[in-house]
């Protein structure tokens, strides 16, 4: 078995240090290729805190988020046998082209070498969506999780985002993971409560307003995403959607507790058109609920307020109304291996903020 593969966080935490770091980029304007680089970690390298190679793919796929074919889940993943299963594979989304690219790190993980690209158009006739985002190590697949619809020239092609499986051996995209949606429609992350069969799943928007950038019309209308999901894991059934309150505009990045029994987590929501503020929400399941579509409840923990400035007037226009003040942007949160901390990326004012969580509902 990959040694890699963790039963506890405990065993995580105590693991060697990573020696290599694979970070990506691309080019706004769209003309250069896009890549993967490898950052060097050993302190005894001579190369250490350099990049050492890159993979690249096309132009215009914007690579974002990525992640590996298997990871410790599997160990709790009904009928997947991880007798000789590997964290080989790199499987990198276009966020904007919608191709999958899959990056072999063996025989040398200083240079992965890209083996395979799912296109497009796979993704769309197979699993009907587009704009690829996270990706995760699942029971019954590989998950890709999936800000559009099928991407064609229609409005209606434009949702609903989902969840796309992909074959754990052959990266084929195999269909998509929902069977009963509900009112879900905009998606964004998804991560999952494994000894609970439970999924939860965030909001962002459609491709069409996010892919030009932010658009203002859309934000201050509340337009955006402001609602976590919850899901039956197995079964791909929506169980329960959870409002925060319009006002709190996209919903994005979901990180449950590593614990394999908690049945707790925190989201963060990237500002408040009340105040322009950010805020943290931790999820959790009320035991004491016998009602199942009533069982998962929010708490708003942290909130970031925006930071005043002297002239308003130089601010772009949709922050103007607001009185000279600049939203904090909460596009990232992280949650260390052992849950005491919680880290907060504030994109607009370039803050990264770190959190205690010690308390007694955690």
């Amino acid at each position: 078995m990959d040694p890699t593969f963790y039963r506890t966080p405990a065993d995580a935490i105590a693991a060697p240090a990573e020696q290599l770091a694979y970070v990506v980029a691309f080019d706004p304007a769209r003309e250069k290729e896009d890549a993967v680089f490898v950052v060097d970690l050993d302190p005894a390298s001579t190369t250490y805190g350099r990049t050492i190679h890159a993979t690249k793919v096309p132009a215009g796929s914007e690579l974002h988020h990525f992640g590996w074919n298997a990871c410790s889940s599997a160990l709790k993943h009904e009928g997947h046998d991880v007798t000789n299963l590997q964290r080989r594979y790199l499987i990198a989304p276009g966020l904007r082209s919608s191709d999958i690219f899959v990056l072999d790190m063996a025989p040398d993980p200083c240079r992965p070498a890209l083996v395979k690209t799912v296109p497009a158009a796979a993704l769309a006739d197979k699993a009907g969506y587009s704009r690829p985002h996270t990706v995760h190590c699942g029971p019954s697949g590989v998950f890709v999780t999936c800000l559009g619809g099928r991407g064609g020239d229609g409005e209606d092609d434009d949702l609903p985002g989902g969840i796309a499986l992909l074959d754990h051996d052959t990266f084929d995209v195999s269909r998509a993971w929902e069977t009963a949606r509900g009112p879900q429609r905009f998606h964004y992350d998804a991560w999952w409560h494994l000894n609970r069969n439970a999924l939860v799943s965030s909001e962002w928007g459609a491709p069409s307003m996010i892919e030009d950038g932010l658009v203002p019309e859309v934000l201050l209308a509340n337009g955006y995403g402001h609602a976590l999901h919850f899901w039956d894991l197995k079964a791909g059934r929506h169980v329960q959607r959870v409002e925060l309150g319009e006002e709190h505009q996209m919903v994005l990045e979901v990180r449950p507790s590593h614990g394999p029994e908690a049945t707790w987590g925190f989201v963060g929501v990237a500002v408040s058109t009340a105040d322009l503020s950010g805020s943290v929400w931790r999820w959790y399941l009320d035991e004491g609920e016998e009602e199942e579509g009533k069982k998962w409840k929010v708490e708003k923990v942290i909130t970031i307020p925006a930071q005043k400035v002297g002239d308003a007037s130089k601010l772009p226009p949709v922050l103007q109304p607001f009185g000279g003040a600049v939203p904090p942007i909460i596009t990232d949160i992280d949650l260390s291996v052992d849950d005491r901390y919680l880290y907060v990326s504030c994109w607009v004012t370039g803050e990264l903020k770190q959190y205690d969580t010690l308390c007694d509902k955690c």
